[in-house]
């Protein structure tokens, strides 16, 4: 029931939800000859889809939520494994096109590659599950076959390919740590849903140190332009969408205070 919750709440946390939404509204108030309302809907649900499109109110949105994300991974230690969330496999373009396609959060995996690569790490749980579309059992298979391909040995990888949000990753993750004994811990994921996935961990009672990646804001450029673009409607997206999952999850109980 969660599950489908959350993609419910997915689609509401949307400024174009929004946006189409007053503009229903201000067709039904048409019909019905409410000149107010017929006027006033429309320009509300531009002005949604302008802001929320623009660099100023995208990039500082972000900017707040990956402000939480504290690293605090260490140069001195050997990991037993580093935790490297899903999320960033686009299975269903790779069965497309026959060739390995990642998102924004790629970089997700080129952390963990790092680690292992530099034995940061003596192993590695990749966490994230079935994906769309896709054939292979879990976006935890794929990330394995192509850590696998850049040279890391199978036996370092443990595939965790039954969770299906931020939650259930720590869940499924916590189970691996406790079945294997590993004390030392290493999260990686990107810098705006840093905040919630350690929440997460920290309400199954795991111990880490955090390594987020894939930051998405910077001190400059955020004026740069007010022409609204779609890229930026979709940033303003991902990060209302991680705002409400916070809120919902700290409520659920699902997190805890982190850092």
């Amino acid at each position: 029931m969660f599950f489908f919750l959350s993609k419910v709440l997915d689609l509401l946390f949307a400024p174009l939800t929004w946006a189409m939404i007053l503009a229903a509204i201000g067709f039904w108030a048409m019909r019905r000859r409410r000149a107010r309302l017929a006027a006033g809907a429309p320009i509300a649900s531009f002005a949604i889809l302008y802001l929320f499109s623009i660099d100023p109110v995208a990039f500082t949105i972000v900017k707040r939520l990956e402000s939480s994300a504290t690293k605090t991974a260490r140069d001195d230690v050997t990991y037993d494994a580093v935790i490297v969330l899903g999320g960033l496999a686009e299975e269903d373009v790779n069965e497309a096109w026959g060739d390995r396609n990642y998102g924004d959060a790629v970089e997700r995996l080129l952390a963990g590659y790092d680690a292992l690569r530099t034995g940061r790490a003596k192993f590695a749980i990749l966490s994230g599950g079935k994906l769309r579309g896709a054939q292979r059992a879990s976006e935890a298979d794929v990330l394995a076959e192509q850590l696998e391909d850049w040279g890391i040995a199978t036996d370092r990888l443990v595939r965790e390919g039954a969770s299906r949000n931020t939650h259930e990753n720590a869940v499924e993750c916590a189970r691996i740590v406790r079945e294997r004994g590993w004390t030392k811990l290493l999260l990686v994921t990107s810098a705006m849903h840093m905040q919630r996935a350690a929440g997460c961990f920290r309400a199954e009672g795991l111990t880490f140190d955090a390594l987020p990646v894939d930051h998405r804001s910077s001190n400059v450029g955020i004026w740069v332009s007010v022409l609204p673009r779609a890229d930026r409607l979709q940033t303003s997206t991902f990060a209302l969408r991680e705002l409400a999952g916070r809120l919902v999850y700290r409520a659920r109980g699902y997190a805890t205070a982190w850092p």
